[in-house]
Formats: structure tokens, C-alpha cells, sequence
């Protein structure tokens, strides 16, 4: 069995993080049976992120990672029959969506005011007196450290806001009128730029990006298509 360990679902979404989501679509996705574990306990995983896995004894951390080890296991069913230049034209989304993309939304989570002021009480509201009080300022201070590492934590807000909006509008062109993000058939892509939108479309932040990626008729439809079949109404964490 498949044990997923992951931060608790929040903002409406079955997961705020999209590393989280990420995983949690590829499972159901691939229809690999698990089960949730939800913590926050971050200095009890290998890497000090989530989401990371326990199947059978193993540890695996790192959803990308995770991927790999799952597809090893268990046969690549979505990315199987890609070839080269639909695996090239995926590591391509990936890295703009995980390297470049999430650290904007990052920012406006994290950093900015009106995103800090929804980001503090759904992360932490959870936490016990008088950990509520001081791991939120922990927190926010090294993802601070963090985009400042980057670089993108160097600019200013309109400008990182720019860079995001041009990831949204290369993402809507990448998907044009296709159903998927690779053709016809969802793939493993499909796990992350769904789990990226939904935290972008999905979540009550007004932000540039959201009103960029809300401007994209295709991202919209694509979005509500895939956590409507992946996450129904009706969805219940496994």
C-alpha cells in the first residue's frame, strides 16, 4: 500500500500545496490505490518538504522523484507511449511551471500582504498555543530567504508579477486547443499544470496572475475538466 503523507487540504482545494496535489492527481490518475496522511511535521520527512511516500517499507521523497519511483513500480500507464519530443516538450512545461512559475506564487502566498493574510490562518490555524504564534513568522522568514535565493524575491512586486503572467500566457499557447497538454490522452504534465492552476483559479487570492490565467478561456476549461473528473464534487481524501 501507498502511503501518502502531505500537508491538510485548504482554501477549498484537496491540497494548497501543488507539489501535494501534484502527487495526489498522479495517483488517482495512474488509479494506484492509497491512502492520506495528513501532518505538518516537516522535520519528520527525509527532505523537510512534503509530499513524500511510504509503500511497503520505502521511503521516497520528492514528488517528482516520487514519480519516477511509482512508474518503476508500477509501469508508466500515462507516460508510456510519449516519444521524444513529447518527453522534451514535457520536461519543458515542468520546469517552467516548478522552477520559474511556482516562485511567484510563492510570492504572492507568502509575501505579499493580502496573500499572507489567507496563507497565515490556512497553514497554521491548526497549530497549538504558542506554536500559532511563532512558527507562521519561522515559516514566512525563510520562504522569504528563500525567493531572495532564487532571485526572484529580488524584484519588485509588478515585475514578479509580469514574470508569472508571461509563464500563464506560454502555458495557454503550449495547450492551444488540444484537450491535454501533450494531445488527446492526459499524461503525467497533466498532474502538474493542473495542480498549479488549481492553486492559482481555484483559490480565493485576487492576484495578476490569477486575472492572466482567468483571461485564458482554454487554462479555465482545462482546469475545471480535470479536477471534475480527478477530484468530483463529491470527493472524499482517500
Amino acid at each position: 500500500m501507498i502511503t501518502l503523507y502531505q500537508f491538510p487540504p485548504a482554501f477549498g482545494l484537496p491540497n494548497a500545496s501543488p507539489f501535494c496535489l501534484k502527487l495526489e492527481l498522479y495517483l488517482r490518475m495512474a488509479d494506484l490505490p492509497y491512502r492520506n496522511r495528513y501532518t505538518l511535521e516537516l522535520h519528520k520527512t527525509p527532505k523537510g518538504k512534503l509530499p513524500c511516500i511510504d509503500h511497503d517499507g520505502v521511503t521516497v521523497a520528492d514528488s517528482g522523484l516520487i514519480i519516477d519511483y511509482l512508474k518503476h513500480k508500477f509501469g508508466d500507464t500515462l507516460d508510456g507511449r510519449l516519444d521524444e519530443s513529447q518527453r522534451a516538450r514535457a520536461l519543458a512545461i515542468t520546469r517552467l511551471i516548478e522552477e520559474h512559475l511556482y516562485w511567484a506564487l510563492l510570492y504572492d502566498r507568502w509575501i505579499a500582504p493580502q496573500g499572507w493574510e489567507m496563507t497565515r490562518p490556512g497553514f497554521f490555524a491548526a497549530l497549538p498555543w504558542p506554536l500559532r504564534m511563532i512558527v507562521p513568522h519561522v515559516a514566512r522568514r525563510g520562504i522569504r530567504a528563500e525567493l531572495q535565493g532564487h532571485g526572484i524575491g529580488r524584484h519588485a512586486p509588478e515585475q514578479i508579477h509580469a514574470l508569472g503572467v508571461a509563464d500563464i500566457d506560454a502555458l495557454a499557447a503550449l495547450l492551444g486547443e488540444q484537450g491535454y497538454f501533450l494531445g488527446a490522452r492526459p499524461t503525467s504534465v497533466d498532474a502538474i499544470a493542473t495542480a498549479f492552476l488549481a492553486n492559482i483559479l481555484m483559490v480565493p487570492l485576487e492576484t495578476p496572475i490569477k486575472a492572466a490565467a482567468a483571461g485564458h478561456a482554454n487554462l479555465v476549461a482545462y482546469c475545471r475538466r480535470m479536477t471534475r473528473r480527478y477530484f468530483p464534487a463529491d470527493y472524499s481524501p482517500r
